[in-house]
């Protein structure tokens, strides 16, 4: 059931890569936050209805602007690490409305296994140490382990409730339960998934997913049901900010950190596009539209451009994160559903479920051209390419760093 014992989640073999992790996020001290916002008054903003793009927000801002490393310099293409290196490439697709996982081969294109899950499996979740990946069953309140060096289930599953979502903080200590249907982020060991603590977020209806900021003190969190977005002290567990998107018009999807840590992408599935926000000032730099139902977003392995599923339109959008504009657009053969997904591990594939029709596509990133479109069961939802290129996950469908 992975790598490693409930020693705060860190394999022993990890250990020294741990620590210079902690050392890394106590030497970015706390960003510039203000001893004048407390914990427990968390703060409220409210962003500009959709239109032409604000002006920067930069004062005020709680990322150390002498930090300018790229957050996804770990993760290029072939960077894989030693942990994962023996793994088989494969593609595991959670599918919703079947109660199953199907297994793709990433060279053949083919569906090589098939195994049963418990109720409603919406994510797929590389564990922080590399070493397991879980399936989120939402209505099944459990997580079902896998090995990734067999594909297949690796242990009795484990009783969580409401997992929809799954994510660790960048220092290994806690798994994050995103529990949507009680309004709740759960703090867990992330081994034995034991509670910890219970963040209460009843104003974010709709907790959904979710990005850190770059030294990892904070976790930025999109609220579906409320068109907000919202800042947890990862050090205090506690809310600290509420933004409210385009006056509460606003559907907030997946949320991606720019590799210089200065804007945060909000996908928007009823605006059809991506709020920028300054992750510092919490506020919105601007709005971009992509297309009909903006869901998924997805670095680039050389993190020059953000893919951005639009699951309504049928569409890809490749934005520039240097000029912050969609420079290409993929059309899909209609009818399509690009919804959650991920890069393979030498850049060449992005692999996305077709949550409404019943497939898995393949597309050539250098063409947008589809490679294959696979058959899978009903209502593939958030589905984990692995391995990765990374040194350890912060959860979800494979956010590496």
């Amino acid at each position: 059931m992975g790598n490693g014992d409930d020693t705060g989640g860190v394999p022993r073999r990890l250990l020294p890569l741990a620590l210079l992790v902690a050392v890394a996020v106590s030497a970015c001290g706390d960003g510039g936050h203000s001893s004048a916002q407390s914990p427990t008054a968390p703060i409220t903003t409210t962003a500009p209805r959709v239109g032409p793009a604000a002006s920067a927000a930069a004062a005020g801002s709680r990322e150390p602007t002498r930090e300018r490393a790229d957050v996804y310099r770990f993760d290029g293409a072939g960077m894989l690490s030693p942990a994962v290196r023996g793994d088989p490439a494969l593609v595991y697709v959670p599918n919703s409305m079947s109660n199953t996982v199907d297994v793709i081969s990433q060279r053949t294109m083919r569906i090589v296994a098939r195994f049963a899950t418990g109720a409603l499996p919406q994510h797929v979740t590389p564990a922080w140490n590399l070493g397991t990946l879980y399936v989120d069953n939402d209505l099944g309140n459990s997580l079902t382990p896998v090995d990734p060096r067999t594909g297949r289930p690796g242990g009795r599953p484990i009783p969580v409730a409401d997992p929809y979502n799954l994510y660790f903080t960048p220092d290994g200590r806690f798994a994050i339960v995103v529990a949507e249907r009680l309004q709740r982020l759960d703090f867990r060991r992330p081994v034995t998934m034991r509670l910890v603590h219970s963040l209460s977020v009843p104003a974010c209806r709709g907790v959904d997913h979710m990005d850190f900021s770059m030294n990892g003190r904070y976790a930025y969190a999109s609220c579906e049901f409320a068109g907000r977005m919202i800042e947890v002290d990862l050090r205090t567990q506690r809310l600290m900010r509420t933004l409210v998107l385009n006056h509460g018009d606003a559907s907030p999807q997946d949320v991606k950190l720019a590799p210089d840590g200065r804007t945060l992408y909000v996908a928007d599935q009823v605006n059809g596009g991506l709020w920028e926000i300054d992750p510092g000032s919490f506020r919105v730099l601007g709005f971009l539209h992509t297309g009909a139902g903006a869901h998924g977003l997805y670095p680039s392995r050389n993190a020059r451009f953000l893919y951005v599923s639009n699951r309504l339109a049928g569409s890809v959008s490749v934005v520039s994160f240097r000029s912050r504009r969609v420079v290409r657009t993929w059309r899909l053969p209609q009818p399509a559903s690009p919804d959650m997904g991920g890069v393979s591990a030498d850049g060449a594939t992005l692999w996305l479920s077709g949550r409404y029709n019943a497939v898995v596509y393949a597309i050539n990133t250098r063409t947008g051209r589809l490679r294959a479109t696979i058959a899978v069961g009903a209502g593939p939802h958030g589905l984990c390419v692995w391995p990765q290129p990374g040194r350890y996950s912060l959860g979800h469908t494979g956010e590496m760093r």
